[in-house]
C-alpha cells in the first residue's frame, strides 16, 4: 500500500507537469489566434508565410506570465473536492491578471514590441478599421487575446476535468481515505463522496468516534475499530487522507485527534457539523456538493511547486556532480587508502511519506567498527571509530557528496529536513509531537536547521522546530536562500564532527 501511495505521488507530479505543458500550448494557440485576427483586419497586409508564425514576440511573454498566474491562483494544486465552477472562475481571474501583466511588461520593454508587421519606410504604425473606427493593430491583438485566453483556458480545463472524471469513475487515479466518525455526519460525508465519484476519492473504511463500534457497517463501509485504536488501524491499513467528521457533541476531542494524527503522513481534512458561513477563516475552506470541507493540513509540495522543486533538484545535482567529480574521485581514493574497507557507505533512512531508502556517503569510520543498521549511537567529538580522513570529511561535510545520486534518483532533495534512520524515526515519532510532519517533504542534503547551526550533537527539539518551520513556510525562494547560505554555513561548521 505504501509503495502504491509513493507511485501515486510521483504520478501526480507528472500530471501537474503535463497540465502545465498543455496550458502553455493553449496560451500559444490563443496568441496565434489573436495574431490571426489582427492580420485579418489589416487591409493591405502581405500574405503570411510559415516563418512569420514563429516571430510573434507576444508568445514569449504570454506563456511564462500566464503559467505563473495560474500557479498564483492555485490552479496546479490537487484539490479533488474543488468544483469545476470554482476552477473556471480562478482561470478567468488568472487570464485577466496575465493580460494586465503583459500590458505592463510590453509597455516597459517597448511600445512597439507587439507590432508584428513593421511599417515600410515613411509609413506609420499599422492600423485596422472596425465599424468605421481606426484602432492600432497591436492593441487589437491584445484585445483579441483578452477574449481568447480565458475562453480557451476555460475550455481546456473543462475538457481536462471531464477526462479525469471519466477515468476516476472507472477506478483509475483514486485516493483512498478513512473517515473518523461513524454517526450521521460521517455517513453524509461517505455518501457525498460516493455521489461525486469524479473526485476519485474512495472511502476505504470508518473509525468509530466511540471507544468500541456499536455496529459493523456505516454507509456500506466497514468500521475498522474505535477511536482508541486509531493509530493501530492507520498503521495496518494506510490511507492517503483522513476526514474527521465528528458530531457536535464530540467536537471537543478534535484537537486530541489532530495531535494523534501527527504521527502519520496523511492529509487531514475536517468536515464540521455546521454550515459553511460559521467556519473559521484561518483554514482553507472548500465545498463539495453543498458539504463544507476544511483543509487542515496538506503537503506544501503538491502542484506546480513540487515540479519546480524537482527540476531544481535535477539540474542542481547534475551541475554539482560535474563540478565536484574530480574532488569526489580524489576523496574516494583517499578513503580507500586510509583504511581497509569499501569507499562508499550505505544506510537505511526514512524519506517522503515514511518510505525508506539507502543513503550514500563516503565511508568515514574503520570498516570493522562501522555503523550498523541496529546501532543507535551518534558520533561524538574525537570518536575513536572515525578515521583521520573521515574526520576531515565530516568536518567539511564532503562525506555527503554522494547523496547527489540520491537526489537524482528522486529519493532526496537538495533542500529539506535531514533524513533519519527508521528506528530513530519510530522512536522520535512516539516522543516528539509533530515529528512526522517532516515527512510531508523529501529529505534534503541541506536544510533550514543545518544552515542555522543545528548539526551534530545539538538540541533535537530546536532542530525539529526549524524543520517544521521549513515545512510550514516552504517556497522556492526559501530553498534558494538555504542553498545560498549552505555555501557559507553548510559545509564547515563547529558542530560538524
Amino acid at each position: 500500500m505504501r509503495k502504491a501511495r509513493h507511485v501515486l505521488k510521483q504520478q501526480h507530479q507528472l500530471f501537474v507537469f503535463l497540465l502545465a505543458a498543455a496550458d502553455a500550448v493553449v496560451v500559444a494557440a490563443a496568441c496565434y489566434g489573436a495574431w490571426a485576427i489582427r492580420r485579418s483586419f489589416l487591409v493591405e497586409a502581405p500574405p503570411p508565410d510559415w516563418e512569420s508564425y514563429f516571430k510573434q514576440p507576444l508568445v514569449l511573454f504570454a506563456i511564462p506570465i500566464t503559467i505563473c498566474m495560474l500557479w498564483v491562483f492555485r490552479l496546479y494544486r490537487p484539490r479533488r473536492d474543488r468544483s469545476l465552477r470554482h476552477e473556471l472562475v480562478q482561470a478567468a481571474k488568472a487570464s485577466v491578471g496575465s493580460i494586465a501583466a503583459m500590458i505592463v511588461v510590453l509597455w516597459s520593454v517597448s511600445n512597439s514590441v507587439i507590432v508584428s508587421d513593421p511599417p515600410a519606410p515613411g509609413e506609420g504604425i499599422p492600423v485596422v478599421t472596425i465599424v468605421g473606427r481606426s484602432l492600432d493593430a497591436g492593441r487589437l491583438q491584445l484585445l483579441s487575446l483578452g477574449v481568447l485566453l480565458p475562453c480557451m483556458l476555460g475550455l481546456h480545463r473543462t475538457l481536462s476535468r471531464l477526462l479525469l472524471r471519466a477515468m476516476r469513475r472507472r477506478g483509475m487515479n483514486l485516493r483512498h481515505v478513512a473517515i473518523v466518525g461513524d454517526g450521521r455526519l460521517g455517513a453524509i460525508v461517505c455518501r457525498t463522496l460516493d455521489r461525486n465519484s469524479w473526485t476519485g476519492i474512495h472511502v476505504s473504511y470508518f473509525i468509530s468516534h466511540h471507544d468500541k463500534p456499536i455496529r459493523a457497517l456505516c454507509a456500506n463501509r466497514p468500521i475498522a475499530g474505535g477511536l482508541p485504536d486509531l493509530e493501530s488501524i492507520l498503521s495496518k491499513y494506510p490511507v492517503d487522507s483522513v476526514y474527521i467528521a465528528l458530531p457536535t457533541a464530540r467536537s471537543a476531542i478534535i484537537p486530541r485527534v489532530l495531535q494523534r494524527l501527527e504521527r502519520f503522513v496523511v492529509d487531514v481534512r475536517i468536515v464540521p457539523d455546521v454550515q459553511a458561513r460559521y467556519l473559521p477563516q484561518s483554514m482553507a475552506v472548500a465545498e463539495l456538493d453543498g458539504m463544507p470541507v476544511l483543509s487542515y493540513r496538506e503537503s506544501p509540495l503538491h502542484g506546480l511547486g513540487g515540479v519546480q522543486k524537482r527540476l531544481i533538484d535535477l539540474f542542481g545535482a547534475l551541475g554539482a556532480l560535474l563540478l565536484f567529480a574530480p574532488l569526489m574521485l580524489a576523496i574516494a581514493i583517499a578513503v580507500r587508502l586510509s583504511s581497509p574497507g569499501p569507499m562508499m557507505f550505505r544506510q537505511r533512512r526514512v524519506g517522503l511519506g515514511g518510505e525508506t531508502f539507502s543513503i550514500y556517503k563516503f565511508r568515514t569510520m574503520y570498516h570493522v567498527e562501522d555503523e550498523g543498521e541496529g546501532s543507535l549511537a551518534w558520533t561524538q567529538r574525537a570518536d575513536p571509530r572515525v578515521t583521520g580522513v573521515g574526520r576531515w570529511l565530516r568536518r567539511t561535510s564532503l562525506d555527503e557528496l554522494p547523496q547527489l545520486f540520491n537526489v537524482l534518483r528522486g529519493e532526496m532533495s537538495l533542500v529539506g529536513p535531514r533524513p533519519e534512520r527508521p528506528e530513530l524515526a519510530e522512536q522520535f515519532r512516539e516522543n516528539w509531537r509533530g515529528y512526522m510532519l517532516r515527512q510531508h517533504v523529501k529529505a534534503g542534503m541541506t536544510g533550514w536547521a543545518q544552515v542555522n547551526g543545528m548539526r551534530g550533537d545539538t538540541s533535537l527539539r530546536k532542530r525539529l522546530q526549524y524543520d517544521l518551520y521549513y515545512v510550514k513556510h516552504w517556497s522556492l525562494s526559501l530553498d534558494l536562500r538555504i542553498l545560498w547560505l549552505t555555501i557559507f554555513k553548510g559545509f564547515v561548521h563547529p558542530n560538524a564532527h
